[in-house]
Parts: C-alpha cells; structure tokens; sequence
C-alpha cells in the first residue's frame, strides 16, 4: 500500500507543479502587472483604462452582443435539442440534426467572418442570388450571425447532454392525465432543463464575449474587449501594464458566470431512474419542429458554402470558370506547407499529452484517496473561467525572457491548460462510473497501483481516453485567442495565419487553409468515432 501511495503522490505531485507553472503563476503575474505602475504598485492603470471611453466603450458593446447571442443561441440550440429528443420526425433528418449543428466546430472563429463576407457582403453569394443587400454585416450584424454560429454547437450540445437525464415516462403520464401541450411542454421539458439552459446562456455568452477570431474578421468599427487587448498588446505602442487591465476586465464576466452556474444547479431535477420511451406522436409539432431546425441547420450550412465554392473559381465573383490553381499554389508553398504542418504537430502533441494530464488528473480525483485530491476539480474550475486570450498575455509575460518564447512547445502547453476542463469531466465521470473496488481486488491479487491502471482501468475508460484526445486535437487546430500572442514567424500556425493573409486580402488562400482545417478536423472526428465504436464492438 506505501507503494500504491507513494505513485499516486508522485503523479500528483508533477502535475501541481505543472498546473503552478502553467497557469496559477502565470496570472499572478498577469494580475501583479495590471497594478504596475512607474511608481510602484498602484491603480493608476486602471483608473487610465477605466477613464478611456473607447475602451469602456468596447466592453459594453461585447456585453451587449453576448448577451443578445446567448439569448437567441440557447433558443435555436433547445429547438434543435427538443427535436433530436423529443419529435418523431424521420431519423435520417434527425442524423443530419446531429452532424451540421457541430461542423463550425470544425473550423477557426476567424474563418467564419470571411465566410460571411462571401455570403452577404456586396458581393457575397446570397446577396448576387437576392439582387441586392440584405443588412450591413460589418460591424454588429456580422458578429451577431458570427457568434451564434459559433456559440449554437456548445449549447447543443450541453442541452442535448442533459435531455439524455429526463426521465420521458412523465411526458406520457401528462398526456394521459388530460394537460394541453403547453402545460405538459413547461412541466416535463423546460422546468427540468432550467439549470442547463441557464448554464447553455452563461456559456454562450463567455464564448461569445472573450472570442477574437469573429470580431477580427468582420467586427469592422464596432468595437469589442477583444480586439481591443489585441490593439494594446501588438499595436503601434504595446502596453503591456494596460493589456493586463484588460485582461483581469475580461474575467469579470466569467467569474459571474461560474457563480451563476453553481447558483443554477439548484433547478436541476434528480430522478432515480430513466425511461427512454418513445415521444408520443403529433404531427403538428413534428412538422414545426422540424422544419425550424431544418431552416437553422440549413442556415448555418448556407454561410459556409462559400468557402467550398470560391477557392474553385479562377476570380470570384468576375470569373467563375472551374480552376485547381489556388490548392496547387497552396500546396507549391513551402511556406503555407510549413504552416499546415506546424498546426498538425502542434495538434497531435496537445491531444497526446494533454489527454494523458486530464486522465490522470482525474484517476487521482475519481479512484485515489488522495487528501489533495479535489484540488484538481478547483484547477478545472480556473481553466473553464480564463479566456484564451487572458491565458495567453499570462504567458507572454511570465515567459517572455525564457527559453520557451516563440517556441511550438509553449503552444501546445497554452491548448493543454486552456482546453483541459471538457477532458477532464470526460474521464472523470467515466472513471467514477466503474466499480470502485477494481483497485482493492486486483491489490489482493498483488497487482500494483499502476499494472491495475494499464490493464483494467484504462481498457474500461479507451474510449473516453479517445474522445478526448479528439477533443484535444480539434480544438488545438482551429484556437486563435489562446495562441495569437505566443505565435512567432517560426511557429505560426494555420489559425494564426489566416490572420496574416486578410491584411492581404489573399482570401482564395484563406479559404483553402480553412478547407484543410476542416478536412483534417473531419477526419480525424471520423477515425475516433470508428475507434469508439469499435471498442464498443469489441467490449
């Protein structure tokens, strides 16, 4: 047993080291510069930030748009859910439900501005097809349809989650006890979902609230925080001090929103037991159900069509004949190849290592008598509430004058911290699900701590361990708020380029860097779902 304890304290003991170097140090430092001043510490810093109309300007202008984004998000994204849970609508509509609503998950933020751009700008594809503009998407409009977009596949996918957890029998029980539709709709389906429609808001609206890659693209002079830490930081005259008042600014919301969350679980039902009973028939909300996510699924679709379009032609919109030369100039770069394969290596690595640190953090948590063992959830708990960019100035000013500087493996270190509370909670509530005296009973037959984890434990958990590591990768591969102030001209990645081409304007290259994001997004989301399913087969 002092054996067993002294290899869970070892691996405990790496990663608080590793969690105290990546991340609670680097924001106390990020937190002690926001109050650097000439003079010594003092307020001064943000007393100038707080007096500057522009910037005060700007965080109200994201709060505005968050909120507006959360709203209209958490509405589509339980439309969809219902849908999928709830309807009796064909299957196959029901698959392609499931699959479109979590393709933009396949793509960087900054893409879908210039996507948006091709679609409804004064030359886009819908305007050509209109005759005329719909709206002015710079600016205000362009985030709006930007943000939900980008915020609508987390939501789904929170909401979808947690109807998996409703007990159905009550929905027939209602019916059969005389309630409207209505009545048995807010009953059986919304009160129980109130807590995760709440946190599906809260998480839309810190989504919506700390993204860089939208406003970038299409935010034109509607200013957000964003782009104005961006500015600060990597503008004419860098402050560094004022960009560390920013950045503490940027966790005020997601320190709310947590609160909110815990606040929230209170309206959360806990039933005993589930049945998955199929919904009764009704043809009117089958037909209204499906048709409106029909139109939402066809409408995110629709903006992103573009992109596999204008790549194609020789010079959109002027001459639409049929050509292959922007891969093959694409493919003929050594520069943009280096860049693609930057991206890859930097992928790969994140969802190898950053999957082990989230398993193992869990195995302490889940199947340890640790003392210090719930500490991991509080670490999981910081990771959630920092945005991208915040961790990311940490960085850069904790590590500034050090080796790693400008170096890939800063990059995946910054994807492993910033993306490490989904893996986390995945491996967790797998690991506690599993019969908790597998340890004890293999301890008996003088089985170590760790041979027990290599050969019961992990065989039991592979699948989740894949899922995360796809987790992992397809986040590394398409983030930009986390790695945009650690990048250098040897280590840009393909997110971070696409922001180099658009001062450009090369967007037949951008386009074709997106189509290779999201094909190779796309099949590595397929090789894992054929993994899983086959550990499933065989299991």
């Amino acid at each position: 047993m002092s054996n067993t304890k002294k290899e869970m304290k070892i691996i405990f003991v790496v990663l608080s080291v590793l969690f105290a170097v990546f991340l609670i140090v680097p924001l106390l430092i990020l937190f002690i510069r926001s109050f650097e001043t000439g003079n010594g510490l003092g307020i001064a810093n943000y007393l100038a930030v707080l007096s500057n109309s522009e910037l005060v300007g700007s965080v109200w202008n994201s709060m505005k748009i968050a909120a507006l984004t959360a709203v209209i998000t958490t509405i589509l994204a339980f439309i969809l859910a219902y849908t999928v849970n709830c309807t009796r609508i064909y299957r196959p509509l029901k698959l392609a439900i499931k699959i479109g609503v979590l393709l933009p998950m396949l793509l960087p933020t900054i893409t879908y501005g210039f996507a948006i751009i091709y679609t409804f700008g004064n030359q886009g594809l819908i305007t050509k097809l209109g005759g005329e503009d719909l709206f002015e998407i710079y600016g205000f409009n362009g985030l709006l349809i930007g943000y939900v977009i980008y915020t609508i596949p987390a939501a789904f996918i929170l909401i979808n989650n947690s109807f998996q957890y409703i007990d159905k029998k009550y929905m027939i029980v209602s019916k059969l006890m005389g309630d409207g539709f209505l009545r048995s709709f807010i009953h059986t389906i919304f009160r129980p979902l109130l807590g995760t429609l709440g946190g599906a808001f809260v998480l839309s609206f810190i989504l919506s609230f700390t993204d860089f890659g939208i406003p970038a693209s299409i935010g034109g002079t509607y200013n957000v925080v964003a782009t104005q830490l961006y500015q600060v930081m990597l503008g004419s005259f860098p402050n560094f001090n004022h960009g560390a008042v920013i950045a503490i600014l940027m966790l005020m919301p997601a320190v709310f929103g947590v609160w909110l969350l815990n606040y929230l679980e209170r309206f959360n039902y806990h039933y005993d037991q589930f049945t998955d009973n199929e919904s009764i028939r009704n043809r009117g909300r089958d037909l209204f159900s499906g048709f409106l996510s029909a139109i939402v699924i066809l409408g995110m679709i629709s903006v992103f069509m573009v992109m596999f379009i204008v790549p194609f032609m020789n010079g959109y919109p002027y001459d639409l004949t049929f050509t292959w030369k922007h891969f093959i100039n694409i493919f003929e770069s050594s520069n943009l190849i280096s860049v693609y394969k930057n991206s890859i290596i930097v992928a790969i690595l994140t969802a190898v290592l950053g999957a082990c640190i989230a398993y193992s953090s869990a195995i302490l948590n889940a199947r340890t008598s640790l003392k210090w063992r719930s500490s991991m959830d509080v670490l999981s708990m910081i990771t959630n509430t920092v945005p991208g960019m915040v961790l990311g100035l940490s960085y850069l000013l904790f590590f500034n004058n050090s080796s790693l500087k400008g170096t890939l493996i800063i990059l995946i270190l910054c994807n492993i911290v910033h993306y490490f509370t989904t893996p986390y909670l995945m491996a967790k509530n797998a690991l506690l699900k599993m019969n908790p005296s597998w340890e004890t009973t293999a301890e008996l037959l003088g089985d170590s701590w760790l041979k027990t984890l290599y050969r019961v434990i992990l065989p039991n958990s592979l699948s989740t361990f894949i899922e995360m590591m796809s987790y992992y990768f397809i986040n590394a591969m398409v983030t930009i708020s986390g790695i945009i102030f650690l990048v250098s001209a040897q280590t840009t990645v393909v997110a971070s380029k696409i922001k180099d081409l658009q001062h450009f304007a090369k967007f037949n290259e951008i386009f074709v860097l997106s189509i290779l994001i999201f094909i190779t997004n796309l099949l590595v989301k397929l090789i894992c779902d054929f993994l899983q399913k086959r550990r499933a087969i065989h299991s």
